[in-house]
């Protein structure tokens, strides 16, 4: 069972943060900041934590992407630090702790999450079902890669699956057992066979360019 949050505080997030993701690409939409609370509660049921915190977390975590993606995981960590709204339900301690969380939420982060709202939070952004997987990764590139041809979009979609969820990746999970880690060896199965990856690749992108009428 999810824990609930404050209306007033739900009502302002609803209202004012997570429309926010409408300009943003789409593998980071609002569908994707709303898969990534809803995952987020549910492993916070799990853990002693204030889900109000989590819920406000997982909010914030890519609203940085207003300025781009190099660094946007600091961006959203200062957005939600400068927020004054936040005063009404948070010390500035618990906003000290939200704010290192968002910041530490990134997959290529070198360093591991400070708390375990950072954990939760990079878990939940993890998203390690391989068809999610790889779809988002097409979006990303035909979203900053427009000048790529076909082949252009599978040798840096095929190189960015293999850089980051690939054994030895840079990617890590801070919640085991999980539902990730299963579903991380079925996508390194696909990432190993390249006739595999190709087919899943093709068929994924003819639907994104028909989907967007590229």
């Amino acid at each position: 069972m999810k824990p609930e949050i404050r209306r007033e505080l739900r009502d302002y997030i609803e209202q004012q943060i997570i429309p926010r993701y409408r300009t943003f690409d789409r593998a980071h939409n609002l569908d994707h900041v709303r898969a990534v609370i809803d995952r987020s509660l549910t492993l916070a049921a799990d853990c002693e934590v204030n889900a109000e915190m989590v819920y406000t977390i997982a909010a914030y975590h890519d609203t940085g992407l207003v300025n781009g993606r190099e660094h946007h995981h600091l961006d959203a960590g200062r957005i939600l630090e400068a927020d004054p709204e936040l005063r009404r339900w948070f010390p500035e301690e618990e906003i000290r702790t939200m704010r290192e969380a968002v910041e530490d939420h990134r997959a290529s982060s070198d360093h591991a999450p400070r708390s375990i709202y950072g954990r939760i939070v990079a878990e939940a952004d993890r998203q390690i079902d391989p068809e999610t997987v790889l779809r988002r990764t097409i979006q990303y590139s035909l979203a900053h890669y427009p000048e790529l041809d076909r082949e252009g979009h599978f040798a840096r979609c095929a190189g960015h699956l293999r850089g980051k969820y690939a054994e030895g990746g840079y990617l890590r999970l801070w919640i085991v057992p999980s539902e990730n880690a299963r579903r991380l060896d079925e996508l390194r199965r696909i990432i190993n066979d390249a006739q595999l990856l190709r087919d899943r690749f093709d068929h994924l992108f003819d639907i994104e360019i028909r989907t967007s009428g590229l």
